[in-house]
C-alpha cells in the first residue's frame, strides 16, 4: 500500500517539477521599450481606505519613466481621509486626478465598479489598473506597454514581488507562483486563445482601452471578486488577446498583513476559482498527493521499512523541494516558505475547503466593509 501511494505522489510531484520547469523557460519579464516609445498611460487606481498605502503608491507611479503618464485615483467612499491624501498629491502635480465613486449599484461587486469609472474617467489609449498596495518601478508601464505592442496584445498582467512580513503570509501568498507555474502550461496559454488558458494578476493589468470597451469593460465581470481570472477570460472570450509576465522587477506588492488577512483573502475570491464542488475534489488530490504526501509517506516508508516506498517518496520530496525553491528564486521568495512548503499548501486547501462549505451554506462575504453573498 505505501509503495503505491509513493508512486503515485511521485507521479504527481512530477507533474509538477516538469510544468515548472518549463514555464519558466519563457516566463520572463518584458524587455525595456524603446526610450523613443513614450506611450500614453492611464494608470488608474481604485481607493477604498488606503490611507496607509496611496502615499507610497503615488510616489512610485510618479517616478515612472518612458511614457506619458496620468494617473487618476477613484475614492471609492474612504473614512480615513484617503482623498485628502490624494488631493494633496493632485495640488502638487498636474498629472494626479482624483474621482468620487458613484454609490455602489446592485449587483456590482466595489473593485470592478471603481475600475469600470476609472476607466471612464480616463484620457489616454493605454489603461493600467493597479491596487494601491503596488509599488511601481520607474520602467514598469513602459515595459509593460512595449510588451501590449510587440505581441500585439490587447490585454497584458505581471505577477508582481510579493512582499511578506509574516509568517502565514510566507507560507501561503508564493503558493500563487506555484500553482500558476505548475499547473498552467504557459506555453499552450500563448498558442491557444481558449478562454480557460487565461490568467492574470488583479494587482496590474494594461489594456487597449479600444479592446476594453469592445469586450465590455468590467461590466462583463461586474459581481466578481476575481478580476485576475475573470477579466483576461472575458477579453478572450470577446476574441482578444491576452497574456502575463513576470513582473518581480516591475513592481512590489504587500498582499495582505497577516495571517487573518491572508485566509479572509484568499477566502472572498475562492468559490471563483478552485473552491468549486467538481474543481475541488481534483486540486486536492493533485496538491494533497504532490507537494503534501510525499513528505508524509517518507518517514512513514523508512518506519515500515518499504525501500522502494522510501524511494520514490524521496524523489517526489526532490522534485517538489527541487521545483519550489527555483520558483522561489525566480520570484524572490522566503526561504522559509521553502522549507515549510507543505505546510503552505495544506493551509490553501483548508482555505478553499472553508470557502466551499461557507458558500454552500449560503455564507456572504465580507471585504473592505462591504458584504457580498457567495
Amino acid at each position: 500500500m505505501l509503495t503505491l501511494l509513493a508512486t503515485a505522489a511521485a507521479a504527481l510531484a512530477c507533474l509538477y517539477a516538469v510544468v515548472t520547469v518549463l514555464n519558466l523557460t519563457i516566463y520572463r519579464a518584458p524587455r525595456p521599450a524603446p526610450p523613443e516609445a513614450r506611450p500614453g498611460v492611464s494608470l488608474l487606481i481604485p481607493a477604498r481606505d488606503e490611507a496607509g498605502n496611496i502615499d507610497a503608491a503615488l510616489s512610485a507611479a510618479l517616478s515612472s519613466e518612458g511614457v506619458e503618464l496620468e494617473v487618476v485615483v477613484l475614492d471609492d467612499g474612504s473614512t480615513d481621509g484617503t482623498d485628502a491624501i490624494v488631493r494633496r498629491w493632485a495640488d502638487a502635480d498636474r498629472r494626479v486626478r482624483l474621482i468620487q465613486g458613484p454609490p455602489l449599484p446592485p449587483g456590482w461587486n466595489g473593485k470592478q465598479h471603481a475600475c469600470w469609472n476609472l476607466a471612464r474617467a480616463a484620457r489616454h489609449d493605454v489603461l493600467v489598473w493597479q491596487d494601491a498596495d503596488v509599488r511601481l518601478a520607474p520602467d514598469a508601464l513602459a515595459r509593460l506597454a512595449g510588451r501590449l505592442d510587440s505581441r500585439r496584445l490587447d490585454l497584458v498582467s505581471a505577477f508582481p514581488r510579493e512582499v511578506t512580513g509574516s509568517l502565514a503570509e510566507a507560507l501561503v501568498i508564493p503558493q500563487i507562483h506555484v500553482l500558476l507555474l505548475g499547473y498552467l502550461p504557459l506555453f499552450f496559454a500563448r498558442l491557444f486563445p481558449a478562454r480557460g488558458f487565461a490568467a492574470g494578476c488583479g494587482q496590474l493589468m494594461m489594456a487597449r482601452r479600444d479592446a476594453y470597451w469592445a469586450m465590455g469593460g468590467h461590466r462583463t465581470i461586474r459581481a466578481s471578486r476575481h478580476d485576475g481570472v475573470t477579466l483576461p477570460r472575458a477579453f478572450r472570450a470577446a476574441g482578444h488577446r491576452t497574456d502575463f509576465v513576470d513582473g518581480t522587477d516591475l513592481a512590489s506588492c504587500r498582499m495582505y498583513d497577516g495571517a487573518e488577512e491572508v485566509w479572509h483573502g484568499f477566502s472572498k475570491n475562492a468559490t471563483e476559482g478552485m473552491a468549486k464542488p467538481v474543481a475541488l475534489p481534483i486540486w486536492t488530490i493533485l496538491l494533497g498527493g504532490g507537494h503534501v504526501l510525499p513528505f508524509l509517506l517518507l518517514p512513514l516508508a523508512e518506519i515500515a521499512g518499504d525501500g522502494e516506498a522510501v524511494r520514490l517518496s524521496a524523489i517526489a520530496v526532490a522534485l517538489v523541494w527541487g521545483a519550489r525553491a527555483m520558483v522561489a528564486a525566480r520570484a524572490q521568495h522566503s526561504a522559509l516558505g521553502v522549507l515549510l512548503h507543505p505546510l503552505g499548501m495544506v493551509i490553501v486547501l483548508a482555505i478553499q475547503w472553508a470557502a466551499l462549505r461557507a458558500a454552500r451554506r449560503g455564507v456572504p462575504q465580507s471585504w473592505r466593509g462591504r458584504t457580498y453573498d457567495t
